[in-house]
């Protein structure tokens, strides 16, 4: 487990008190200090690598097997999950007897790669099956009455995909089909009568495996039927070549990159860097991407895109897009999903305005911040709530109404779980329904009782310390000089990945360095190279500095030595590698 941060009162790192965003730079503890230096004596790696795996709270012995994890050595056998020998083997029946099976998936991206492991696994049997994809404006989140019983007319299994844990009317509308359920979010006390329920949240769980996504239950799944073929003599498809649309998901759904979902990720990466799914090589070309690809393509340029049909458009593009073998197709989805993710960013622009005003009047001290609004696109509300949690540092709710019904969606903040208090809401009452996890939760609420729920929710979030958050300190994890942030130290690093939730990436103090050159660059960000004098000069990104003070203060530096603090990255331009730094705070030397 990655180990606590330097103790309050220890002096703040490099003197910054205040920096240019008002935080506190704290550096390593002296612990930290002392076993980093002991691991580049027994490794002989690097020491920002070293201060990186202490962080982690990795040991020198243990090292090795951390900057290479084996996917074997950290795969949990898939039938410690409960009813997990029921579904594959109600799946394997269905496969065998060539029965009728229909996926029934959410619409977002954890859904659409849920749904396309079961498609991409089924055609490599020479089987097929219906993918349905609820609209999240008429049907919502989850499986619903009608479309489960119109399933079950014309299926004899029914498998659902990243929802159905608290889906007990509709699995018994499905008459005459088996359903079996594949899911991740908070489950209820009672289980819909479903063939089998496989859910690493549900309430009799050990919650050891709760930080899987969805896709990675349904891969779970997968290993355990491919190893049921095999006792039998007969080979099942490739799983590993699979692995890029878990760590879409997992990434994309913000799943703690830890343990088996950190394995899961990197190996991902590593099969989707063979541009072999021609879908996702599709969606890399419409959104430019041309670097090797990493978790923040995923979760920043990818995952955008794939939910982006969800959101304001065809609620099953994302799905079918991820599942097609059809290069042609998948060039026309990609260009589909592409144009909404832009129609996405405009009404997203309008209605986080909105929010953001309404929540600053309210007032944005409080353990919940949250606003309302009328006609706001339920495709937005969780996006709009993600920058309303960065921007205050406060759990977050954000509400679309429409016809007197609300629909909205939440997001927290690390310590606080969002989707328990969201489920204990439904259970008293205050919610027409909602659930979710610990980081995320959806939510539906008549027009008049949002604000009851929402004070109500306040309640429970401020038991659990919400109220607390803040821009708190900047950690820092070591210092650096300018001339050793090479490529080559960057991929040592990087080894350690990847970054993400859970897993924050280092990040690296250069001391008082010069400003070499400052220019504006896209909309409102800026770039600089800085050097200290003892090496060639190295470059900076600010993305969004000009929302803030760091931009106007390194813009007219006036040859004022600076304090840099960022993540390093490698910068893929025309064919050409450079070390960047991601600038995040700056103080003035």
């Amino acid at each position: 487990m990655p180990r606590d941060h330097a103790h309050p009162n220890a002096a703040a790192f490099l003197g910054v008190e205040t920096s240019l965003s008002g935080r506190r730079w704290v550096g390593p503890s002296v612990e930290e200090d002392r076993l980093a230096e002991a691991m580049a004596q027994a490794t002989s790696l690097p020491p920002a690598v070293c201060a990186t795996l202490v962080r982690r709270g990795v040991t020198p012995e243990g090292a090795p097997a951390f900057l290479a994890p084996a996917l074997r050595d950290l795969l949990p056998d898939p039938l410690t999950l409960r009813d997990m020998d029921k579904a594959a083997e109600r799946f394997l029946q269905a496969v065998t007897r060539r029965e009728r099976i229909a996926v029934f998936g959410d619409y977002d991206v954890d859904g659409g790669a849920s749904a396309a492991l079961l498609l991409t696994w089924l055609r490599d049997m020479g089987r097929e099956a219906t993918l349905y994809i609820p609209d999240r404006i008429d049907e919502g989140y989850g499986p619903n009455e009608p479309a489960m019983a119109q399933l079950a007319q014309d299926h004899d299994l029914i498998i659902c995909v990243d929802c159905g844990t608290l889906s007990h009317a509709p699995v018994a509308a499905a008459e005459g089909a088996d359903v079996v359920i594949l899911d991740h979010h908070l489950g209820g006390e009672t289980l819909p009568e479903a063939v089998a329920v496989v859910n690493p949240n549900r309430q009799d769980e050990d919650g050891d495996l709760g930080h899987l996504c969805a896709a990675a239950v349904v891969f779970l799944m997968l290993v355990e039927a491919n190893r049921r073929l095999r006792a039998e003599g007969v080979a099942g498809p490739d799983l590993m070549a699979m692995l890029d649309l878990v760590a879409l998901a997992t990434v994309a759904d913000v799943a703690p990159l830890i343990g088996v979902n950190r394995a899961l990720v990197r190996q991902g990466l590593k099969v989707m860097g063979r541009r072999q799914r021609p879908g996702l090589v599709a969606l890399s070309d419409v959104a430019r991407l041309d670097a090797p690809p990493a978790a923040y393509h995923l979760g920043f340029m990818l995952g955008p895109r794939v939910n982006a049909g969800g959101r304001i458009g065809q609620a099953d593009l994302g799905a079918r897009l991820l599942a097609t073998a059809d290069p042609h197709e998948a060039a026309r989805l990609a260009e589909q999903l592409d144009r909404l993710n832009s129609d996405r960013r405009d009404i997203e622009g309008r209605v986080r305005e909105e929010a953001l005003a309404q929540a600053e009047a309210r007032g944005i001290d409080a353990p919940l911040v949250w606003a309302a609004g009328e006609g706001w696109h339920p495709g937005v509300v969780g996006i709009v709530a993600s920058r309303l949690k960065e921007a205050t540092h406060r759990p977050s709710v954000v509400i679309g109404v429409e016809n007197g019904i609300g629909k909205g969606s939440g997001r927290s903040i690390a310590g606080v779980d969002l989707g328990a208090a969201i489920h204990r809401l439904a259970a008293e009452g205050l919610l027409e329904k909602g659930g979710g996890h610990r980081m995320a939760a959806g939510l539906t609420v008549l027009e008049d009782a949002i604000p009851a729920a929402m004070a109500r929710l306040a309640e429970l979030l401020d038991r659990q310390g919400a109220a607390a958050g803040g821009p708190g300190d900047l950690q820092v994890s070591s210092l650096l000089m300018s001339s050793a942030a090479t490529p080559d130290l960057i991929t040592q690093i990087e080894a350690a990945g990847p970054f993400g939730a859970g897993a924050a990436a280092p990040r690296f103090a250069f001391a008082t360095q010069r400003v070499t050159y400052a220019r504006r660059v896209g909309e409102g960000h800026l770039k600089i190279g800085f050097t200290d004098g003892a090496g060639p000069a190295c470059e900076a990104i600010a993305f969004g500095a000009f929302d803030g003070p760091l931009g106007p203060a390194l813009e007219n530096h006036r040859g004022n030595r600076f304090h840099l603090a960022g993540r390093l990255e490698i910068n893929h331009w025309g064919g050409r590698q450079r070390v960047q730094l991601r600038l995040e705070d700056a103080a003035e030397a």
